[in-house]
């Protein structure tokens, strides 16, 4: 085990805060990406997926608040939480809005909040050694999450084949104010479990158990929402429409999901290699939905 701490790419530390958001759905389509709702659902798995995987964020980290020694970093993790409770509360509004478009999301989120709150959730553990062990697993698999989605606020920030295909402005507006957070606290996770640990065993294994997990819910999601859809004879989801539709650029392109393993596990990796600090403090700044963090 090792925990030293692999540098940064360049001095880019800001403040983290949590914003205030408002976003107004009246006006959202179902189908938010116009004539596509494969790339529409595929996206909005993250509504049913970030609510439950974000308070479970906040849970753990509250926990292992008692075991930071450094004072720049707790301050970081307390603006993490912050910003990832908000997160939260954002993703979950979206939901009585899919509810009134007919497409009630109920059956799949009790999966999800049942995966967080009972099969991640705390156990009963004897205090010492198995105790930190449990909550050390926990604390490395956030940080192999947040690599995805920090990969994820990159790419939306970039995605500018959405705005060509008309998508929903608000939509676009929630999707890429979250992908700015995310790229802006990149390096807290990591950080954190550097910190706290920095084992890189478990460091592998948890990304495995991470991204397979990552996967396996996402195209759970992904069916769910296609095959439950009101307005579709017979929704279907496969792996080689998300190839296309990554080749058009209006959801992540397969190849670069997969460069982006052996980035994670390198032993030279931290977090400041992925995204643009710069890129998503101005979009923060810019955007109509948030406070700029005031």
């Amino acid at each position: 085990m090792s925990n030293k701490q692999p540098a940064p790419v360049a001095s880019e530390h800001v403040e983290l805060k949590a914003r205030k958001v408002s976003f107004d759905w009246e006006a959202t389509p179902l189908h938010w990406v116009p004539g596509d709702p494969f790339t529409t659902h595929t996206i909005n798995v993250l509504h049913l997926l970030l609510p439950a995987g974000e308070r479970w964020f906040v849970h753990v980290y509250r926990q292992a608040l008692p075991f930071v020694t450094d004072d720049r970093l707790r301050e970081d993790v307390i603006g993490f939480i912050g910003q990832e409770a908000v997160h939260s509360q954002a993703h979950d509004d979206v939901l009585p809005h899919l509810r009134a478009q007919g497409l009630d999301p109920t059956p799949y989120t009790a999966q999800v909040d049942w995966f967080f709150e009972k099969l991640l959730g705390d156990r009963t553990l004897p205090p010492g050694r198995a105790r930190r062990w449990w909550l050390m697993e926990r604390v490395a698999m956030i940080a192999a999450i947040e690599h995805y989605t920090a990969f994820l606020g990159d790419w939306v920030l970039n995605a500018d084949a959405l705005d060509r295909a008309g998508a929903d402005p608000t939509m676009l507006d929630l999707l890429r104010w979250h992908g700015a957070e995310e790229v802006e606290h990149r390096a807290v996770a990591f950080e954190l479990f550097m910190h706290l640990d920095g084992g890189y065993r478990r460091r592998a294994r948890t990304w495995a158990l991470a991204f397979s997990t990552l996967v396996f819910l996402w195209q759970r999601g992904i069916r769910f929402f296609m095959e439950n859809d009101p307005t579709l004879v017979d929704g279907k989801a496969s792996l080689g429409q998300f190839m296309r539709k990554g080749r058009q650029g209006v959801l992540p392109a397969t190849p670069d999901i997969l460069r982006s393993v052996p980035r994670y596990l390198s032993r030279a990796y931290h977090p400041s290699q992925e995204g643009d600090t710069a890129q998503a403090v101005a979009y923060l700044a810019a955007s109509p939905s948030a406070d700029g963090g005031r």
